[in-house]
């Protein structure tokens, strides 16, 4: 595959541009660096139907494609980090490097998950430190039992 991607009409001034990886460069760390192709096959496989097929040449392609986006997206909240001195990258630069990058969407969605995560950490951290008496109705949150209340009220 010879393919190299090219976001530089995606980088704005003075911010890094991302690094073309190919199949058919010789150096090790352009292959170290790609995300492991049996990740991205189950990933790639679960949103399709139980009989569909999925090429090699497919799977490496979305495998550059996923890692250039993680690359690129990455690299602006890198640059964001370095610009307030700080050496940790949190999940708040990723969104804050989504918007910068013009993936409103995806930042959206990187909002809502991170703040359901960090709910469900606080949870974690209160039920470990023996807050006992908390009741969860896991019913409540399910579509499907939601689906069945509304049938139940009709």
């Amino acid at each position: 595959m010879s393919e190299n991607f090219d976001f530089t009409g995606f980088a704005q001034q003075g911010q890094p541009q991302p690094q073309n990886l190919s199949r058919d460069d010789n150096s090790r760390a352009g292959h170290d660096n790609l995300l492991p192709i049996a990740n991205v096959g189950r990933i790639m496989k679960d949103v399709l139907p139980p009989q569909a097929k999925i090429s090699k040449h497919a799977k490496e392609t979305i495998q550059e494609c996923a890692t250039e986006f993680i690359g690129f997206v990455t690299g602006e909240a890198s640059e964001r980090c370095r610009r307030e001195r700080r050496k940790t990258i949190n999940g708040d630069d990723i969104c804050h490097a989504m918007r910068s990058l013009g993936l409103d969407h995806y930042a959206n969605a990187m909002r809502r998950y991170l703040q359901r995560y960090r709910e469900s950490e606080e949870l974690a951290a209160a039920l470990n430190s023996g807050g006992g008496g908390i009741q969860i109705d896991v019913r409540a949150e399910l579509s499907i039992f939601r689906g069945d209340e509304q049938q139940g009220k009709n």
